[in-house]
């Protein structure tokens, strides 16, 4: 248990200190005027309370990826909790906190068009379709996830579709009506019940003392298919948004159009992935005592012997530690994590594709019209998760890879704005350094994962040395860039 104390004082501390040093870099002007004070429009650009806005964007990031995905990495032992630590203060609050400031200065912009801001358009045309397609895919894992939760524990009756439509419609109703119609009024109430369940899991662990596993006792692979899941990079592909993720910030342009000072960015941003990052810690610590105590082990597999999925692993461990009525308050919570960020992904879909196409988003015809191709094909990859048994591993697996190259990106786009910002001074450094740890981690697992029914299609050292190729060739490009930028700033 010590690690896991320490491990969340560190986490406050980031946020307590850390951050303040990336506002001091980023230059927050409290006078500067916000769009949602220049321009109100009452649909999108709407001011909020900052405790409003922290809470919203609290739920808006943290979907099942702190809860699942802190689940499943939590099968390669105690280094999970270092990565979540380390990567909330150093690249994940970093890359949510700049890429909303951004937008904030940009007028509310999208994250695509913040990326061909300072990447190019090439880039900008590229990730505008990447990122509708994370989008998707988000909303069809979050649609899978409370469905299933809420079929398994509450309407086992009840075939799982009835809750996918019910989801669904009030998915397309969240992404249609003005911001605080909807979703400014019920997510505060859903984000207490968020913390609510991280505090009873807490409660959990003063009762029953459970030995959770401490760093210095080693931070070897305990994943049961330790061979074929190596720790660098499938658990940090695994633990996608306990640590950093790239649909975060396609979520930041969604509170960066309803603040009304620049210094709500730091508590909003940062404050909420560092909260995203302790329940994250919660979750991770909780699956952690579960994998590798004897007696529960047995309760981690299923029937035919495989390792349950991090959605089954929830209810697992609320059954098993709490009275009925906590664990009923348990689940809800990661229902209710996962339903709203599925709205708040497929509303981000529409607001991006309406940035590109320029189409008009106050008339709510409108506002229809972008929506509905992307909650078809949303509904056609969930059609999938459901029907095929891998369908929801597939999907997640591939949700994770594309989050973490959407952080990756736009961790290169941050450190090309600091560039800019301070010429003269390596600030950048900052997040220069996860962008190049990212580079190396995403690259690796295209080349090291093993493929369904495939295996490894190249050895595994050969697979490493690529991802390090690759890394570095990045570098050398950015490198090239920061060369010629300085030549230009010199020569004014």
């Amino acid at each position: 248990m010590v690690t896991f104390v320490v491990s969340i004082v560190l986490l406050v501390l980031g946020y307590l200190l850390y951050s303040r040093v990336v506002e001091r870099v980023i230059g927050v002007d409290p006078k500067r005027k916000t769009p949602a004070v220049s321009h109100p429009d009452g649909v999108d650009f709407v001011p909020m309370k900052e405790w409003r806005l922290y809470l919203i964007q609290f739920l808006n990031i943290a979907g099942v990826g702190p809860i699942c995905g802190a689940i499943m990495g939590a099968q390669f032992g105690s280094a999970s909790f270092l990565w979540i630590v380390f990567g909330s203060i150093f690249a994940g609050a970093v890359h949510d906190f700049i890429a909303g400031f951004i937008s904030i200065r940009q007028d509310g912009a999208s994250l695509p068009e913040i990326h061909g801001r300072y990447l190019g358009n090439g880039m900008k045309q590229f990730m505008r379709g990447f990122t509708v397609l994370l989008m998707i895919l988000v909303g069809a894992v979050f649609v899978n996830t409370p469905a299933v939760l809420l079929e398994r524990n509450f309407t086992p009756d009840w075939s799982v579709y009835w809750w996918v439509g019910i989801i669904f419609a009030y998915y397309l109703v969240a992404t249609l009506l003005p911001i605080d119609k909807l979703i400014g009024r019920i997510y505060p109430v859903f984000g207490f019940l968020l913390l609510a369940m991280a505090v009873a899991i807490v409660v959990a662990f003063v009762v029953y003392k459970p030995d959770v596993p401490e760093v210095w006792q080693g931070l070897q692979n305990r994943h049961p298919d330790a061979a074929h899941n190596p720790i660098f990079p499938m658990m940090f592909i695994s633990i996608a948004c306990g640590a950093i993720s790239g649909f975060h910030a396609t979520q930041s342009p969604l509170m960066a159009r309803c603040m009304t000072n620049e210094r709500q960015a730091r508590h909003v941003f940062y404050g909420s992935m560092i909260t995203e990052g302790v329940v994250a810690l919660i979750w991770a610590a909780a699956a952690t005592v579960f994998y590798h105590d004897p007696m529960l082990a047995a309760k981690t597999i299923d029937a035919t012997g495989h390792p349950l999925g991090g959605n089954a692993m929830v209810g697992v461990i609320a059954n098993e530690w709490f009275p009925r009525a906590v664990a009923v308050v348990c689940v809800l919570g990661v229902i209710s994590a996962a339903i709203t960020s599925g709205d708040t992904a497929l509303r981000s879909a529409r607001l991006i594709v309406a940035d590109f196409m320029h189409v008009d988003q106050k008339p709510v015809g409108k506002r229809l019209l972008v929506a509905a191709p992307v909650f078809v094909i949303s509904a056609a990859l969930l059609v999938f998760s459901l029907a095929d048994p891998k369908g929801f591993d597939f999907i997640w697996r591939y949700f994770s890879w594309a989050n973490q190259v959407l952080a990756m990106v736009t961790l290169w786009t941050v450190t090309v704005f600091l560039c800019k910002l301070h010429p003269r001074k390596a600030w950048y450094l900052i997040t220069l350094l996860p962008a190049l740890f990212m580079t190396m981690v995403e690259f690796s697992f295209v080349f090291v994962a093993e493929r369904e029914g495939l295996g490894s299609l190249i050895p595994s050292w050969l697979g490493y040395t690529l991802g390090g190729v690759v890394t570095v060739v990045v570098y050398a490009i950015f490198l090239r860039w920061q060369s010629r930028q300085r030549g230009r700033t010199a020569g004014r």
